[in-house]
């Protein structure tokens, strides 16, 4: 996977290279990074990349031509690197809020480039001549799109083949398979009073996959039923949810 950003701030996404399961994705080689910084485009003594809005209002406003030359320069490392099309984000409070879906589908292009914006904004300009699709990681504002960057990129590493010691891992993440992850628990096997889960400790998997599902429907239920409302349940996990119900009305009568 080629990635390139677009960022006046690129020594920030040193936190994601050099550190975790993104920063061994990057030793070896099983994703890369190329950063640009659209201050080395500026045609201004001062390196300026910014000017006030047409029309007025607080705050300044991302120019075109830096932004554009910044892009043709991401373009054409992913076209030295074999990667023709590279998709171009744009990270937005406008843009679609990104689920697991959309991280599984962008896991599997060849490159992204992403766009960061600060300031007010980015000149509308650029986004409609330039840009592929506008992503949000939530409906909130922050200052700059580099950590939305940042937190989009590790969930597409997490996707990419040898990426995680462990492959199952991934795969059973929350939203997956449209359900929350079960509890999880370690040594020791009380701690204040409290036990581990039997079933963790019976060795009979079966069973223990059994109530990790009902775990997941559980919590999903409890925390995030929308997501229920979205996925087709198997006629185990029917009745394992109708048993879930019961058993709250249940205590709720109590």
């Amino acid at each position: 996977m080629l990635f390139s950003v677009i960022s006046i701030f690129p020594e920030i996404f040193s936190s994601l290279t050099q550190y975790g399961i993104s920063g061994r994705s990057f030793d070896k080689e099983i994703c890369r990074i190329n950063l640009v910084n659209p201050r080395d485009f500026s045609y201004n003594v001062h390196q300026k990349i910014d000017d006030k809005s047409f029309g007025g209002g607080p705050g300044m406003v991302m120019m075109v031509e830096p932004l554009e030359l910044s892009l043709k320069s991401a373009q054409s490392f992913h076209q030295l690197n074999g990667n023709a099309k590279p998709i171009k984000i744009c990270l937005s409070p406008q843009g679609k809020v990104v689920n697991q879906n959309m991280i599984n589908a962008l896991a599997k292009e060849q490159g992204i480039i992403f766009v960061c914006g600060r300031y007010e904004g980015i000149d509308e300009r650029f986004i409609q001549r330039n840009i592929d699709l506008e992503l949000s990681i939530a409906d909130i504002v922050v200052s700059g799109g580099e950590l939305p960057a940042m937190l989009i990129m590790d969930s597409i590493i997490r996707q990419l083949p040898q990426s995680m010691n462990d492959s199952e891992s991934a795969k059973n993440d929350s939203f997956m398979h449209g359900l929350l992850d079960h509890p999880h628990y370690t040594t020791p096997r009380q701690y204040s009073g409290v036990n581990v889960p039997d079933v963790l400790l019976s060795g009979n998997h079966k069973q223990i996959e059994l109530w990790r599902l009902q775990e997941r429907l559980r919590l999903t239920y409890l925390k995030r039923p929308d997501l229920l409302e979205q996925r087709n349940l198997t006629k185990l996990e029917s009745r394992l949810l109708d048993e879930i119900i019961t058993s709250r009305n249940k205590m709720k009568e109590i």
